[in-house]
């Protein structure tokens, strides 16, 4: 049996890091499990060439974010984690306060309650108070938070190279192996 990766898409700025990241996994043992939000199909149209419909096409499965009850939704369904990407403060919000109001926040509620691998990649900029509090409290109940924050020890020479090293980044905590990125040697 193929491993099985969630991958949620919300609505900030750099859906491109979600919709790389499938691109990426199809080239992988996982079976991709993805969730869009509305925002996050506004955004792809407006940040991207894609539509909605050519990133669900990357997809293995493709669920409905109003779908509170689909297979995601029960820690039964067995997963090796999930990926949030970009992760919007509302979202972050939903899944800090266990607010299951949607089908994305709720898997990442399955996959916090089951100790199962959570990777948040918080994309908002300047930060208050409140966004740390949030992201405090997602990090206390096992998520893992990981802003686009990029480097520049591997020289990179295109916005790719930048987008793949957070990718990068997301892969090496979810044990994926990978080469997108030239690592540190000292």
């Amino acid at each position: 049996m193929k491993k099985r990766l969630v991958v949620g898409i919300s609505g900030a700025s750099g859906v491109i890091y979600g919709v790389r990241m499938l691109g990426l996994l199809k080239e992988t043992d996982f079976e991709t499990h993805l969730i869009i939000s509305d925002s996050g199909r506004r955004n792809i149209e407006i940040e991207t060439e894609f539509k909605a419909g050519d990133v669900e096409a990357m997809a293995d499965h493709v669920y409905e974010d109003r779908d509170v009850g689909a297979a995601l939704a029960s820690g039964s369904f067995l997963t090796s984690g999930m990926v949030v990407a970009p992760c919007t403060i509302k979202t972050l919000s939903g899944i800090a306060n266990s607010y299951t109001n949607n089908l994305l926040v709720r898997a990442a509620d399955v996959n916090l309650k089951e100790g199962r691998k959570l990777v948040l990649v918080v994309r908002e900029t300047p930060l208050h108070k409140g966004h740390l509090r949030l992201m405090t409290m997602a990090a206390d109940m096992g998520a893992h938070i990981l802003p686009p924050v990029p480097s520049f020890y591997h020289q990179p020479k295109t916005i790719q190279d930048i987008i793949d090293q957070t990718i990068g980044k997301v892969f090496d905590y979810m044990g994926i192996e990978h080469e997108l990125f030239r690592r540190w040697e000292g």
